[in-house]
């Protein structure tokens, strides 16, 4: 993978969380204060969801001073809920060049497989993405966390994109149904709350959703039964840990944790690209066999053990000497 562009300086999301956390000074104080008051004085939400946007909303809105947001801080709502995240876990990944490029290159077809992306490894993880375009702009790389709506008991995918011009918030809204839908599905409501304050959005569906597929392939690949890792460490949230003072406390990542994927899957994937390179010419003619994913459940059915398992299979070359 290519290294990146700003060799020397803090990785990017080490420094739009920093940004972030200059912006509103008083939002990390408050993470525990509305964690703590989950299923209590606050509803309840999942343990997949780090914080429901309703609380973010709310420290947004007391940093602001302010009821109600305007148009021009909603967006700060989804960023700041990103990087809130994060920041415990700090976890970016960077896949193998060439697996990078076969698993970006592999079409997510038929419904979004949501029993996957409900096993992400961390509340919110950082995936690189060198050479990706969103939409006509250059993208670096993409935040991914889930979003538990309180009104609506929504499950949501919240993406936010980080491109040399912003970091732009995109929802998806889980379900049995595509990922142009699932697009679709989010614009509708997001016009229907933008009309109400006279703002115009882009509803260009298919252009969104097709600059969408590569990253949710990626997404799908860190989800995925049976991840490449380097070795036998794998990514977690953090557990809380008892202090004198405060009690239970979740301390936030020191620093950023680098998940270097796919090593021997991208070795295998040039060893067959080889291996087509090298085959008699005499020989049935080899092709390239196209990287799919294929889930499958695992488990008794009707038990609470049975649980979905998704796996990218790789490219490979049949018929090869």
């Amino acid at each position: 993978m290519a290294t990146h562009p700003n060799r020397g300086k803090k990785p990017r999301p080490v420094r739009h969380l920093e940004a972030a956390g200059q912006l509103y000074p008083d939002a990390w104080s408050q993470i525990e204060t509305f964690r703590t008051g989950r299923g209590k004085d606050l509803p309840d939400w999942p343990d997949w969801c780090f914080l429901p946007m309703a609380a973010w909303y709310a420290i947004v809105s007391a940093d602001a001073q302010v009821d109600q947001l305007s148009s021009l801080l909603i967006p700060d709502v989804a960023r700041l809920a990103a990087l809130g995240a994060w920041r415990y876990t700090q976890g970016i990944y960077q896949l193998d060049p060439d697996l990078f490029t076969a698993v970006a290159q592999t079409t997510v077809t038929g419904d979004i497989p949501v029993e996957a992306i409900m096993h992400m490894p961390e509340w919110c993880l950082y995936i690189e993405t060198p050479g990706m375009y969103w939409l006509d702009n250059i993208m670096h790389g993409f935040f991914a966390h889930l979003e538990f709506d309180i009104k609506t008991k929504r499950t949501e995918l919240r993406l936010l994109i980080d491109t040399d011009d912003e970091l732009a918030p995109v929802p998806l809204h889980l379900g049995k149904h595509t990922l142009t839908e699932a697009v679709d599905r989010a614009i509708a409501v997001s016009k229907k709350y933008a009309a109400k304050k006279g703002v115009i959005i882009d509803d260009n569906v298919e252009a969104i959703a097709k600059s969408l597929h590569p990253m949710m392939s990626l997404l799908l690949y860190v989800c995925s039964h049976a991840v490449d890792y380097p070795d036998q460490h794998r990514p977690a949230n953090p557990t809380a840990k008892r202090t004198r003072r405060h009690g239970w406390r979740l301390f936030p990542a020191a620093k950023p944790r680098r998940w270097k994927l796919g090593k021997k899957t991208g070795k295998t994937i040039r060893e067959q690209l080889n291996n087509r390179k090298k085959s008699n010419s005499h020989s049935k003619a080899p092709h390239i066999r196209r990287a799919h994913w294929h889930g499958y459940w695992v488990g008794p059915r009707d038990s609470t053990d049975r649980k979905f398992e998704l796996k990218w299979l790789p490219p490979m070359v049949v018929a090869a000497e």
